[in-house]
Parts: C-alpha cells; sequence; structure tokens
C-alpha cells in the first residue's frame, strides 16, 4: 500500500516501525508488527538485561526483528551489545547519549545502525558517526527523549542536511500523520503510542486501560519517576507520560503523602497502579481508543495514508 526508498531496500511491505518501548515492545510485538510487512522492534528500556533480551528474541521465534537499546543501559549491562549483536536484528538502535563507540562493531557484524535526534546539531554527530538510520524524534513523542523541537519543524531540518535515510517519530497515531511525515520526505514513521495498547503489546492491563481513557492533554515531561526510583536518565532526557497523583499533586487525595515514598512509587509499579506508576504516552494518546491486533492498526494507518497521498 505505501512504500519508500528505504523501505523497500530492507524488504518490507509498508515503510512503519515500532518504537522499542521499554515494558511495551517485547518479542511477540515486534514479530507482529513484521509479520504486519513493517520492522518490528524489540525494546530494552531501563531494566533492559541479557536475560530479557534471550527471552524476548526467543519470544520472537523465526520473525526478522530489530532491537534497541538504551544507551546507559548498554554501559550498565556490559554484555548487552554483544548479546544485542549475536542476536543478528535486522537493525540495531542505541539512543539517548552522545557515546558511538559502539557503531563501528555493530556495522562490522553487517546490522544497520540506527538512533534518535532532537536537533540539527546531533544529527550531524550521529552522520560522522557512520549512523545508517537517523530517527527524528520530536518532543510530542512518548516515553523518554529530549525536549527540543515539535517533529515537523525537526524533520524539516534534519532532511535539510540529512545523507542518510531520516524516520520520523512523535505524536504519529493517524493516517493523516502518517501521510503527512512520508509527504515531508521522511523514509518512514517510527510508531510508539499508537502501538503501546495492542493485543501483543507487553502493557500491564491497568496501564493499557490508562491510555485509553486518555486524552491529548493528558500527557506531561517530567524527571520526577526517575529521580525517585534512583534511575541515571540524563536530565536532558525526561519523560513524557500520562499525568497521575505522582506527577501532579494537587489530584492527590486530600490528606495523602506528599511526596510519595519511592517505596510506595515502586509498589504501584508492581501492582499495576497508574494512579501513581508512570505510563509512557505520547501526545496521540487520544487516538488510541481500543485495544486491537497491532496488525489491524498498521493496516488502517496505512490504507489512510496511501488514500490521502494518492
Amino acid at each position: 500500500m505505501l512504500s519508500t526508498t528505504w523501505s523497500r531496500a530492507l524488504g518490507l511491505r509498508v515503510p512503519v516501525v515500532n518504537a522499542p518501548m521499554g515494558g511495551a515492545a517485547g518479542g511477540r510485538l515486534a514479530a507482529a508488527v513484521t509479520a504486519a510487512g513493517g520492522l518490528g522492534m524489540i525494546g530494552m528500556g531501563s531494566a533492559g538485561s541479557v536475560d530479557a533480551l534471550r527471552r524476548e528474541r526467543a519470544e520472537a521465534d523465526a520473525a526478522t526483528v530489530g532491537i534497541g537499546l538504551v544507551d546507559w543501559v548498554r554501559t550498565r549491562e556490559p554484555d548487552l551489545l554483544d548479546t544485542a549483536i549475536a542476536a543478528d536484528p535486522l537493525v540495531l538502535s542505541v539512543s539517548f547519549g552522545n557515546d558511538f563507540s559502539w557503531v563501528q562493531s555493530v556495522r562490522d557484524a553487517g546490522i544497520r545502525t540506527v538512533t534518535q535526534v532532537y536537533d540539527v546539531p546531533g544529527a550531524h554527530r550521529a552522520q560522522d558517526a557512520g549512523i545508517d538510520v537517523l530517527v527524528a524524534r520530536g518532543s510530542e513523542g512518548g516515553g523518554h527523549g529530549a525536549d527540543r523541537l515539535a517533529l515537523m519543524p525537526l524533520l524539516d531540518a534534519v532532511l535539510e542536511i540529512a545523507t542518510v535515510p531520516v524516520l520520523a517519530a512523535g505524536g504519529i497515531g493517524s493516517g493523516r500523520a502518517l501521510a503527512a511525515v512520508l509527504a515531508a520526505g521522511a523514509s518512514g514513521a517510527w510508531l510508539g503510542t499508537c502501538l503501546a495498547a495492542a493485543e501483543e503489546s507487553l502493557l500491564p492491563e491497568n496501564a493499557r486501560r490508562a491510555m485509553l481513557a486518555a486524552d491529548s492533554t493528558s500527557t506531561v515531561l517530567t524527571t520526577a519517576f526517575d529521580e525517585a526510583l534512583d534511575l541515571p536518565w540524563p536530565p536532558i532526557y525526561p519523560a513524557r507520560v500520562l499525568r497521575n497523583e505522582f506527577t501532579d499533586p494537587w489530584s492527590r487525595p486530600e490528606g495523602d503523602e506528599v511526596p510519595p515514598s519511592a517505596e510506595r512509587l515502586r509498589e504501584a509499579i508492581d501492582s499495576d497502579d497508574p494512579r501513581l506508576a508512570p505510563v509512557d504516552a505520547g501526545q496521540g494518546v487520544g487516538l488510541v481508543t481500543h485495544v486491537e491486533p497491532v496488525a489491524v492498526t498498521i493496516e488502517r494507518l496505512c490504507a489512510d495514508a496511501a488514500a490521502l497521498l494518492g
């Protein structure tokens, strides 16, 4: 239905990649995206580990998938990069850092390299380091990312200087938005929030319901969760999450503890209580209104985009 030079070169039927969302993009989701004609990505977020990567890669079975890592998790888990390379993904993404020492070893293994960028200087640095594909990630996107530019101004600026394919990320949740970034010159779309509640996602049930109940104004950028949980995310990368009693103190029950303790926050995460626990979501979350197979979502977005572009 849709194709670009980049998607055809990778053998994809549609120019769609799922963002490697920690806690949502496991092997089952990645395999389903690939089966739907896109490129499925397994995500290793803050809790990424060698064991988790092996488990999710096995869950994807024989499907051709990519793998996404967080830079500081890669350095914390010294065998994680080697394990990812040994899994022979179609692409390997490492984001949220300026250390590109990993690029050559990945390329030497015959694997395409990918990283997210948030401004033109970052795009230049990534290209100079030998990155094969840039992901222009706008500040609308869910989860962690630098709050630099909205997607369309960023995409326009990065495409102006890019010598490699550029994927668009951030707030793309409809065929209209997909058509817009492809018409602007993106080689594909990097989709997160609109696929996070899919049937194949790892997202816990109550977090999924919170996403379905949210609208486009229900998100906020914050570092509060990382600080409370003592996660070493660089402050330049806040997370866009659903507003809740942790991010918005005025919404807490009268007389409730202010602020909740780290122990209470961890309990909420363990018990899937989105009243306190973080739920990553971008500004396109209002378009997520029901749970369905990822193939249905991708088919709808691509068919709508193809009709508009046609």
